[in-house]
């Protein structure tokens, strides 16, 4: 028996608009059994084909997977002239490979459910156009049983383990469900803007790191978590100006990290780094020195210089509060900001991640000044999310001591405010 979905997204809406996004900049991964059924459909006779490969390979060789083959612009090779999948038109949307079904969703197994949450990267979810989440909650359940299936978690689905919190320390899902909902709360409390309220989910962050919560269990757990958050308000300062600029240091990573997290390779939208190992490195060291000419990495982002975002300020108003509150609600409550779905990251090191989003995103905005903000900060999830949880650059070691020395050196707050202002 599948796991049932629950905890849809009640404030996101989404349809697809054929938009040929998705089609044009991923990669798909195909099983062995989709691969056998788009080979049955007889492609290999088709004139807009012509010949071309329906696959490669790619990885390392202990672990070579299947993808769809893509054209020389990056296009999926079933993409039609007319931006839509050949695959669904001839044969029927349940044909297509269910990646292609499933997104912009992600479904995140939680014990003895589904939790849901969603791709910004994909324009549709991050402008929050369509019908609710819940009018796609058959399809939904559908997709469950598919992913369980190919997965392997039909067998025993609630042994799943509940990701890290910390080190080795695992909270039962129980406890663990209850810390994500103090989170939540907290990113949901509009009586700050949402700069202090990540600020104040970090603090609760520390404060439990520094408990030793190995056996805190059920109403006492609930008891220390609402101490903490009460302290909260005296403890993590309401202005922004207040706390120190970020160090060296912290500018440094932090742009390392925009690097990372602006980068486009693939796609219609790709940027300066695309094939070009020497334009790479001199990217990597104009990021490192923060001065000059930004370099474009992705073709959304305007040209800009290091110096003009820094001297422009973030948006505070025109509806990019409310987008920035339904991004992080989404990504904390669906857990996708942890464990599985976020390269295998512990609760709390996966949530300094979410939060880096915070100041990654307003420094793209910064670069769309001559953008309306709702706009701009919508263009910046699509390019931002594309990363998040998905690059396995961001998995490795390097960069999770990067992240581990933002966060420990008290840098990623102050970058949130710094940001934030």
């Amino acid at each position: 028996m599948s796991l049932p979905v629950r905890h849809l997204p009640v404030v996101q809406n989404w349809d697809c608009h054929v938009c040929g996004s998705c089609c044009k900049e991923y990669l798909v991964t195909v099983t062995d059994e989709e691969r056998r059924r788009l080979e049955a459909q007889g492609w290999d006779k088709d004139a807009l084909i012509g010949g071309r490969p329906l696959f490669r390979k790619s990885g390392p060789w202990w672990a070579r997977k299947y993808h769809l083959n893509s054209r020389e612009d990056g296009s999926c090779v079933f993409l039609s002239e007319q931006g839509r999948c050949r695959v669904h038109e001839k044969f029927g949307y349940a044909t297509k490979p269910l990646p292609c079904r499933l997104f912009p969703f992600v479904l995140v197994p939680t014990g003895d459910h589904w939790r849901v949450g969603i791709r910004f990267a994909c324009p549709s979810s991050a402008a929050n156009k369509g019908r609710p989440v819940s009018a796609h909650e058959g399809s939904l359940r559908e997709f469950a049983a598919l992913l369980a299936r190919r997965e392997g978690l039909d067998d025993e689905p609630a042994a799943l383990r509940p990701p890290r919190l910390q080190g080795r320390l695992r909270l039962d899902w129980p406890d663990l469900l209850r810390l994500v909902e103090s989170l939540s709360s907290i990113v949901k409390n509009r009586k700050d803007r949402v700069e202090r309220r990540l600020r104040k989910c970090l603090a609760l962050a520390e404060l439990c790191r520094q408990a030793r919560l190995d056996d805190i269990k059920g109403q006492r757990l609930v008891e220390l978590v609402r101490i903490f958050v009460a302290s909260l308000e005296n403890e993590v300062p309401a202005d922004p100006s207040t706390l120190p600029q970020p160090n060296w240091v912290g500018r440094v990573l932090f742009r390392q990290s925009v690097a990372l997290f602006t980068r486009k390779d693939h796609g219609p939208d790709s940027g300066l780094a695309r094939g070009r190992r020497l334009a790479l490195l001199s990217a990597a060291l104009r990021f490192a020195r923060g001065r000059g000419p930004v370099p474009r990495m992705h073709k959304k982002i305007p040209e800009t210089t290091f110096d003009q975002i820094e001297a422009t300020s973030t948006p505070q108003d025109g509806g990019v509060e409310e987008i920035l509150e339904r991004y992080y609600t989404i990504k904390i409550e669906s857990l996708q900001f942890c464990g599985a779905a976020n390269l295998g990251l512990s609760v709390w090191d996966g949530f300094e991640v979410l939060a880096l989003t915070y100041p990654l995103l307003m420094w793209v905005t910064r670069a769309m000044r001559d953008v309306p903000p709702a706009e701009a900060v919508t263009r910046a999830l699509t390019i931002v999310d594309d990363h998040f949880g998905f690059n396995p650059v961001l998995g490795t070691l390097r960069q999770r001591i990067g992240f581990r020395l933002l966060g420990r050196t008290e840098q990623l707050p102050r970058l949130i405010a710094w940001y934030g202002r």
